[in-house]
């Protein structure tokens, strides 16, 4: 079986730091079922590839149990795909041989770890049970591009159809770790079964490899089970983990603690308000809250006859059951319910229920993303759901000294990831525009202070023509 990892990022060799393995030499791993190469099919300046290819050895895996495909028919160790299909062979041979890659350690360039550079992976037999739908179900929301080749049963006899197997190639702006963990997980996910028992630590596992992603993917349970064998026991457990933690992270009392520091001059209310007018100015019907939290703006947005359709998204369960109980959706005429619905995801993947809408309204969110992760969240937002105009709001680090009760040197909120300046807004708002094509204006909110500038800064995005 053989794995592909390719970068075009400049110098494209860097990925030899990355996997902390040397371009220029072949290297060996034994494993407990065969052996693993890496080595490199091109390496330059311009474009790397490095191959990881697995041998197993099939006479080794008839002498051992392996699980539901024993059971098929008698000969079923002898005609076998195992040697020459990704499996969780391959995942164990990623963990093994890339492992410090695998957990984003680069003790030669550690910024580059932390790094989205331009990544494609191409698995040369993945097989699918569930076909091309699941393949893009789950690499699409990560913010993949995916290409497939599917692979007939016989091309001497095209009457007997297509297999379950394909070509796969992978494309992605991620850090390298993303790629193999969301690799690692997926493969065996997808083939639906693994060589080895499957027990309490593969929650431990999952919960390790997927505490990013999965508990805000749309195929989360889907992939749960599959990755747990359809062990229902299992499966209960570890979805229950994936939600406490999400629980965890959406703490009612750390949601707080930002609108507290800029409670003295009332930033929040005065915010929602001017985003709810450039959304009617903008002659939006049908507009989209993302990370719409408790609800705030969508009860604005609600008392407005202008927008017909009106959609809230957020990461937490919690967030949207506490948006529900803020909105009395309950109590609300049904014309009123029909125009307003929420839902569960994270801007971290693509998703195709965000596609067709006027205006999407980004409210102080993106300081909540880590930086690697803004490429990904450019292109689920700019790239496919594609709104007409996009309001985008984060706060301006240089106003933070106007806080008494901000601590010098501390972020608004202890999740923020970042807070920019204003030339660091405008610089990155002003790159994704280009690159997507939309225009972009910038506005204050908030009582601006001379070389200071005001409390939060507002991007209003345009599509051109």
């Amino acid at each position: 079986m053989l794995l592909t990892i390719s970068t075009t990022y400049s110098p494209a060799t860097d990925l030899g730091y990355l996997l902390h393995k040397h371009p220029s030499r072949i290297q060996s791993f034994e494993l407990s079922f065969g052996q693993a190469h890496v080595f490199y099919p091109e390496a330059n300046t311009e474009r790397c590839t490095a191959a990881l290819l697995l041998d197993v050895d099939s006479i080794g895996l008839t002498r051992r149990p392996r699980g539901q495909f024993t059971e098929n028919f008698a000969l079923a160790q002898y005609v076998s795909d195992r040697p020459y299909v990704a499996s969780s062979f391959l995942s164990v041979a990623i963990a093994r041989v890339f492992g410090s890659a695998l957990s984003g350690r680069c003790k030669e360039r550690p910024e580059l770890a932390e790094t989205a550079i331009p990544l494609s992976a191409k698995l040369a037999i993945l097989p699918c049970r569930g076909g091309e739908k699941l393949l893009r179900r789950l690499f699409e929301p990560l913010g993949y591009t995916v290409t497939t080749e599917h692979q007939a049963l016989d091309t001497q006899f095209p009457q007997w159809g297509q297999s379950r197997y394909f070509t796969v190639t992978i494309e992605n702006i991620c850090r390298l770790s993303e790629l193999l963990t969301h690799l690692y997980i997926l493969i065996p996910v997808l083939d639906d079964e693994k060589h080895y028992w499957v027990d309490e630590a593969e929650i431990e596992k999952l919960s390790k490899r997927g505490s990013d992603w999965l508990a805000a993917h749309p195929e989360q349970e889907s992939i749960v089970r599959r990755y747990l064998k359809h062990q229902q026991r299992l499966t209960s457990q570890a979805l229950a983990q994936l939600c406490e933690k999400d629980n965890q992270e959406t703490n009612e009392a750390t949601q707080a603690e930002e609108e507290q520091v800029e409670e003295r001059i009332g930033l929040n209310e005065i915010r929602l308000t001017v985003v709810t007018e450039i959304l009617k100015q903008c002659g939006a019907k049908r507009v989209l809250d993302l990370g719409c939290g408790e609800g705030k703006l969508l009860r604005k947005l609600l008392a407005e006859r202008q927008f017909e359709e009106i959609v809230g998204m957020d990461v937490s369960h919690r967030a949207l059951k506490t948006a529900q109980k803020r909105l009395q959706y309950d109590r609300l005429p049904e014309k009123q319910k029909e125009r307003i619905r929420l839902f569960q995801g994270s801007l971290g993947y693509r998703d195709k229920r965000l596609g067709g809408y006027d205006a999407a309204a980004v409210v102080e969110v993106i300081e909540h993303l880590d930086l690697p992760r803004l490429a990904v969240f450019e292109r689920v937002l700019f790239e496919y759901a594609c709104p007409r105009t996009v309001v985008l709001t984060t706060p301006n680090i240089e106003y933070n000294v106007k806080f008494e009760n901000l601590q010098a040197g501390y972020f608004r909120h202890k999740d923020h990831r970042f807070e920019w300046t204003r030339d660091e807004f405008q610089s990155w708002a002003g790159k994704v525009a280009e690159r997507f094509g939309y225009t972009v204006v910038f506005h204050p909110i908030g009582p601006t202070v001379e070389d200071i500038g005001p409390p939060t800064q507002m991007a209003v995005f345009t599509r051109k023509a």
